[in-house]
């Protein structure tokens, strides 16, 4: 198995009070803060992640909106051809993005849209 790890995505109507929640009052780190995106990361395991996409910034979420799992692994392109065999729905088409991802959303069971991704 290939997976690295599992991070939620959460869609916030209020990105100011979504860093107060998750940096001020839990304590997490601020991983990546980008217009419309951040990531947050647990000090002491730094694996341990949520990211947060604000609902009022357009195109800037990194297609958090549509995905409510991120899972990293190491091999995106040998999981799109598995899902492909197997006749799951591709719902974003592999794809190398310009900020260093590869990627795909594949629909899981009960139709969460899963964003499969890794780091290139």
């Amino acid at each position: 198995m290939n997976l690295r790890r599992a991070v939620p995505n959460l869609v916030v109507e209020d990105a100011e009070a979504a860093k107060a929640f998750f940096h001020g009052f839990l304590g997490f780190d601020v991983a990546m803060d980008e217009p419309g995106f951040v990531m947050y990361r647990s000090p002491s395991n730094p694996t341990a992640q949520i990211t947060t996409a604000d609902l009022h910034v357009e195109g800037q979420d990194r297609g958090i909106k549509d995905a409510t799992v991120s899972v990293e692994v190491e091999d995106a392109a040998a999981l799109h051809a598995q899902a492909r065999r197997e006749g799951l729905e591709i719902v974003y088409p592999l794809t190398d993005e310009p900020w260093g991802v590869r990627r795909f959303f594949v629909r899981a069971p009960g139709g969460h849209v899963i964003n499969v991704a890794q780091h290139i």
